[in-house]
């Protein structure tokens, strides 16, 4: 299904569950420097776009654009591999937990860089990353079909080309996320029986995915899950293979 026809079916509540963690933002913020005119690609409803500076924001999605604040950033419905803007139009560019949406990640990527000036910021996933309780014991299949999706970490090297240094950084998940992508609950699993939960997470439109819900809750309720799991309770964040990759012009 294309990435606007399923943000369509699925992200009529998405603001509800999906709102910015402040310290994933601060993250964000802080590989976006001193830009001041900032593109985000596969804005969605706005999460993590900065207030301190101009944003311009694009998503394929009607229903997705339909939910942004009144206040947020001027938006463009259209899709990361063909951007309507001219070259360098942008200081920066960000997209956050978007690339496994885009039809053509390459093709995104190099629209990415031939728009911005001065850096892209992406925070993404490794492939390469174990997988985390949920995926492995549960839904394996997420594992399988997300590792197909997101490009491997080497890659976004050759996606930026010579003129570009790369930049990549782990970003552990807090405890208590409240931005609910799919490993935010990694500490709170009873939440992924939640529908209005699972609402935010696109892996879960997926079909078949009755058979490890039922795991997960038979495992909540005998204690199984707690007696494999328990001592993640005990940590205030866990590394689940998200990244931060920001490439800078290395001549602007």
């Amino acid at each position: 299904m294309p990435t606007s026809a399923l943000y369509d079916t699925i992200g009529r509540e998405y603001a509800q569950h999906r709102r910015p963690d402040p310290r994933i933002a601060a993250r964000l913020t802080a590989a976006l420097g001193d830009a001041r005119l900032v593109l985000n690609v596969g804005a969605g409803t706005g999460s993590y776009e900065p207030s301190d500076r101009s944003v311009v924001a694009v998503d394929p999605s009607a229903v997705m654009l339909a939910q942004r604040p009144r206040e947020a950033a001027v938006a463009v419905q259209a899709r990361a591999e063909s951007l309507p803007f001219p070259d360098r139009a942008f200081d920066a560019v960000m997209a956050v937990l978007t690339l496994h949406h885009w039809a053509d990640r390459v093709g995104g990527l190099a629209e990415c860089t031939r728009v911005a000036r001065e850096r892209v910021v992406l925070l993404t996933w490794d492939p390469a990353a174990d997988a985390f309780w949920l995926v492995r014991e549960y839904f394996p299949e997420f594992g399988e079909t997300d590792r197909k999706l997101f490009p491997p970490i080497a890659a976004y090297a050759d996606a930026f080309g010579p003129d570009a240094r790369v930049e990549i950084a782990a970003v552990p998940v807090p405890r208590d996320c409240i931005d609910g992508f799919l490993g935010a609950y990694w500490a709170r699993p009873e939440a992924y029986l939640d529908p209005a939960v699972r609402n935010g997470m696109s892996s879960f439109k997926r079909p078949g995915v009755e058979a490890g819900l039922a795991r997960l809750r038979a495992d909540l309720a005998s204690g199984a899950w707690h007696a494999r799991h328990g001592h993640l309770l005990e940590i205030d964040a866990l590394d689940l293979g998200y990244r931060l990759v920001a490439a800078h012009r290395k001549h602007v």
